[in-house]
């Protein structure tokens, strides 16, 4: 690493120490050359690769984003939809690997997404899974339904029979 004063090219480290739980290392160093010292921060960088095999830096801004997206016009405040963005990169990031496909980045939006809420899950799997007719649709519900996430009231069980009808 090079010194920030007298830019040698080589320095020690004194101490290191891990913060926001493991995700960066703070390293204090000492330069041989003017005997200053300084810290740096390191920070293990992630990677998402897109289906077209570009890659760029994860965002959980991004996530924020299409989730909000999802979310519009449904009873979801801001900071559910940030500690979800969170969890997220938290779940990834566990993972260990330094790239992750975006396909694995959408599947982990589902499941804390589908658990938020389940219209807003609907919307946001429609895009990711391409629905391209009713019976994905149909097909999504039914599989909501047959985990127990949606209670069904007297009006859902009319609306279906309605659909199915």
């Amino acid at each position: 690493m090079r010194c920030p004063y007298c830019r040698h090219a080589d320095s020690r480290v004194v101490d290191s120490r891990e913060a926001d739980d493991g995700q960066l290392i703070r390293r204090r160093r000492a330069c041989p050359e003017c005997g200053k010292r300084f810290t740096t921060v390191e920070e293990a960088v992630l990677a998402v690769v897109k289906r077209s095999g570009v890659t760029e830096p994860f965002s959980r801004s991004k996530i924020i984003a299409g989730v909000r997206k999802a979310c519009q016009g449904r009873p979801v405040d801001e900071d559910a939809i940030a500690l979800l963005a969170q969890r997220v990169e938290e779940t990834i990031r566990a993972r260990g690997a330094a790239e992750v496909p975006s396909h694995d980045v959408g599947l982990a939006i589902l499941g804390p997404l589908r658990e938020l809420d389940e219209v807003a899950y609907l919307r946001f799997a429609s895009v990711y899974r391409s629905f391209d007719s009713l019976e994905d649709f149909e097909r999504e519900i039914a599989a909501l339904r047959g985990t127990g996430n949606v209670t069904s009231s007297g009006k859902d069980a009319a609306r279906a029979a309605r659909t199915a009808g």
